[in-house]
């Protein structure tokens, strides 16, 4: 689940939970929506511990040698023509 996603279901249990005066049949809304928010942040957390742990940094070092002889780098001036017809 994404942050986007875990956002949403935080934001639409709110609305169930605490914007809405409806009934259904058998169904009580305020739980389905305490349902939902609490999915979402659960899945806000989770997102974020997973996402913490892709974003260490790993670092490796090897031996600055170079070997190579840089050539010296030849500039050359390039033209661009267009043929543009004229407007109808």
């Amino acid at each position: 689940m994404g942050i986007g996603t875990s956002i949403f279901l935080i934001a639409l249990g709110a609305i169930l939970t605490f914007a809405l005066d409806a009934s259904l049949g058998g169904i009580d809304l305020d739980v389905v929506g305490w349902i939902l928010m609490a999915a979402g942040v659960l899945g806000l957390i989770m997102t974020t511990l997973i996402w913490g742990r892709r974003r260490q940094v790993v670092t490796t070092s090897e031996p600055a040698v170079h070997t190579r002889v840089e050539e010296p780098v030849e500039y050359r001036r390039v033209e661009e023509r267009r043929d543009v017809a004229p407007p109808l």
